[in-house]
Formats: C-alpha cells, sequence, structure tokens
C-alpha cells in the first residue's frame, strides 16, 4: 500500500491511522508512526498509548531529546520487537534505530517533510505499507495522486456538531477592530491564538514578531488577560507546560510563531489571529485556521496582511475566504506551486511536459490515465492488434536513469 489519507484538521484521521495499525500489529509486524514536531509527536504517543496499550499492545516514544541510557533499552526492546508501535520525530530514521519486522510507515502531516526524508524511514522496512496523512497534500503528493502510484481516501466529513471557521481579512492598520472582537470573545471564557511569521525583531525583515508582540499584548492590549509565549527556540518541556496550562484553560490568549500550525488541539479556543498572513503559505495557513473551530462553539480566523501584496499572496487570502475545504485549497495551490519534480525530490515548481499541462489539462490526463489503467488490466502485455502501436512507441523510449528512479 502507498495511500494518501486526506481530510480536514479534526476530522479523525489519527484515529483511521490507529486502527490500520492494530490490524498490522496483530499480524505479527511493527508499526512507526512519525510526526514533523516533538510536540505532536509526544501527543500522538499519549493519546495512542492510552487506547491501545490496555489491548496488550507497547507503545514507545522516540526524539533526538531522549536520554542516551533511555534509547539504549527502547533501541533494544525495539530490536527484539517488544515495542509494536514506536511513535517520534526525524529520529525514528536515525542510522542506529532498527526494526525487526516494520510492517507499516504512517507519516502524519507528511507536507512537513522531504521526499528524502520519507524515503529513508520506508527503508527502514522490507517494502512496508506506507500511509501518509494530511490536511493539505503538497502539490507534488496532489499530482502523484493522479498520475503516479499513490493513492487517495478522502474523508469528506466532520465530526457532529462542528460549525465552519469564519474567515476575516484585515489589512495592517485596522488590527483595533480585530483585538476589540478577540476581546470579546475572551469574556465570553473563550480562548484565542496569535501567530506571528517571526520569532524575534530582524534587522533584514520589517515584520512584527512574536517576541516583540507578546510583551505589547500583554502590557498595551489585553493587560487583563493571562497570556503566554510559544516558538521553536522554547525548550520541550516548557512548551509541554504551556500547551498543557492552555489546554486547560488557564492561558487566555497563546502568542506564537508556526510552531502550533499542527498537533494542538483545544476545543475551547475560538479565535485564530494571524499576522502578517500574506507571509505563510496555503497549507500554513489551513493548518493554522484548523487550530480552531474544534468545539461546538463558532470560531473565527482572522488574516492581517500588509498593503503590499505580490500577485500569488493575493490568490492565497482569496482562496483562504472563499473555502474551508482542504482539498480545494490544494487543488489552487497546485495551481500556484506547481507539482514538482513527479520523478526527483523538489516538491514545488512546474514539471515540464512538451504537450500537456499538469494544472490546465487536469481533466484530460486524468482520463488519459484510466484509460492506461484499463489497457493494462485487459491487455498487459499489449498483444493485440488495437494496442501494437503502443507497444511500437514504448520500445522507442528511452529507460529512465536508475538515479532518477531511486530519488523518485
Amino acid at each position: 500500500m502507498s495511500r494518501m489519507l486526506q481530510g480536514d484538521v479534526g476530522c479523525g484521521k489519527t484515529l483511521v491511522a490507529i486502527i490500520c495499525g492494530l490490524a498490522v500489529i496483530e499480524a505479527g509486524e511493527q508499526v512507526v508512526f512519525m510526526a514533523p514536531t516533538e510536540l505532536l509527536a509526544r501527543q500522538h504517543a499519549e493519546n495512542i498509548a492510552r487506547l491501545i496499550e490496555p489491548l496488550g499492545m507497547r507503545v514507545a516514544f522516540l526524539s533526538g531529546n531522549i536520554v542516551q541510557e533511555q534509547r539504549k533499552y527502547l533501541l533494544q526492546a525495539l530490536v527484539r520487537q517488544e515495542i509494536h508501535m514506536l511513535i517520534g520525530t526525524h529520529a525514528l530514521f536515525s542510522q542506529d534505530v532498527n526494526y525487526k519486522h516494520l510492517g507499516l510507515v504512517i507519516i502524519d502531516e507528511q507536507h512537513r517533510f522531504g521526499v528524502l526524508q520519507r524515503k529513508a524511514l520506508v527503508e527502514k522496512g522490507f517494502n512496508p505499507d506506507i500511509l501518509f496523512m494530511t490536511a493539505t497534500p503538497i502539490p507534488r503528493s496532489l499530482a502523484l495522486t493522479a498520475f503516479g502510484d499513490l493513492k487517495a481516501t478522502l474523508i469528506k466529513t466532520m465530526p457532529l456538531g462542528r460549525k465552519a471557521v469564519i474567515t476575516h481579512l484585515t489589512r495592517q492598520g485596522n488590527e483595533h477592530k480585530v483585538y476589540q472582537r478577540v476581546k470579546k470573545e475572551i469574556l465570553k471564557g473563550r480562548q484565542a491564538y496569535f501567530v506571528y511569521p517571526l520569532i524575534e525583531e530582524s534587522e533584514k525583515i520589517i515584520l512584527k514578531d512574536a517576541e516583540s508582540m507578546y510583551q505589547n499584548l500583554k502590557k498595551n492590549i489585553f493587560p487583563d488577560f493571562k497570556l503566554a509565549l510559544i516558538h521553536s527556540r522554547i525548550a520541550e518541556e516548557d512548551k509541554k507546560y504551556i500547551m498543557d496550562d492552555f489546554n486547560h484553560g488557564k492561558i487566555d490568549i497563546l502568542v506564537a510563531t508556526s510552531v502550533v500550525e499542527v498537533g494542538v488541539d483545544v476545543a475551547n479556543a475560538t479565535c485564530m489571529v494571524i499576522e502578517h498572513a500574506e507571509r505563510f503559505g496555503l497549507s500554513a495557513l489551513h493548518q493554522l485556521r484548523g487550530r480552531v473551530g474544534r468545539g461546538e462553539q463558532q470560531s473565527y480566523a482572522f488574516l492581517i496582511y500588509a498593503h503590499s501584496l505580490t500577485k500569488d499572496g493575493i490568490k492565497r487570502l482569496k482562496i483562504m475566504m472563499q473555502t474551508t475545504d482542504g482539498f480545494k485549497i490544494s487543488e489552487e495551490d497546485l495551481r500556484i506551486r506547481g507539482p514538482g519534480a513527479l520523478l526527483g525530490i523538489d516538491q514545488s515548481g512546474f514539471f515540464k511536459m512538451n504537450i500537456a499541462d499538469l494544472t490546465m489539462d487536469i481533466e484530460l490526463l486524468l482520463k488519459a490515465r484510466n484509460d492506461v489503467q484499463d489497457i493494462m488490466e485487459k491487455d498487459p502485455g499489449l498483444l493485440t492488434s488495437e494496442h501494437c502501436l503502443i507497444r511500437e512507441v514504448l520500445t522507442r523510449i528511452p529507460p529512465f536513469k536508475e538515479d532518477i528512479l531511486d530519488s523518485g
């Protein structure tokens, strides 16, 4: 299996992956589950252990921050297959990590990993099944589901009671209106996120940053509320404590960078404010918006943008206003960014074809793909008279270079 499980944030992809993992473990094989951040991986490990360890299945967590003695014991248990499901970050495909019988590779938020990183993990087993999960497939993966060997499964519905997040666009200079709206929500007992593109002030780029804005919001805008700051330079243990406090309602406003893009599930949070929204990609904007709207209350996303925008920046913001459907957003991302190198490792850019265009001719190319699949099912050897011309053409096509196939 090589399959992409696509569904909007909060639709239940992780639960589907766990159920797939149970079948593999019962068949006597191991499962590895990779997430892009330690925060998200830890959350997955805690939740999955709570669900499946009562069934007699052992779950373990691995990251680069695990102390050497614990790591040594964990890796020995992994080789002996005493660990059934290993959950972690990039450390999962480190050179010293070996599995006795790896049967299923699950990669969460697959757009956050490079082609070679995903390949390194898969090579830890002997032809394991692969399950990618994403709310917004990268253009390359979207193209591969149509023209490559990557199958797609869609979860089209959300849990009952969820309301679509209402998105507002606000030009810089009108932030006070957003701050007032957020204040009203907090006074109702709700919580909010404020996200910035930079951790600290930069001399090279004139943008608002999380650290400066944390101080400003705390002293001047929301002095009566409890605020906290989180970004990638904060120690993992401190991040965990901050997120626990936010999850338990001890923090009203969480000021952050895109570190909260994945792995944060707080049902009481109803406001997502993204300043300099034009600096974020479509998948990041969609993921950040997906941090709210996880409860039954109406939620809001406020995208604050600069006065000068590029054409692509305008397109991205318009798309975010028009739809909350992650798959439609990915299709637009495909048109804007290009599908990347289908036979290489680039995840964006335009794949050069002599005649067709992967974005303009999508319907025709899909029809052609279906025709090819139909021919290969009925006449795999191309032996019938009606397919002899196809066979003749194929014999004249030079073979692909091995390094291209390996990298793809």
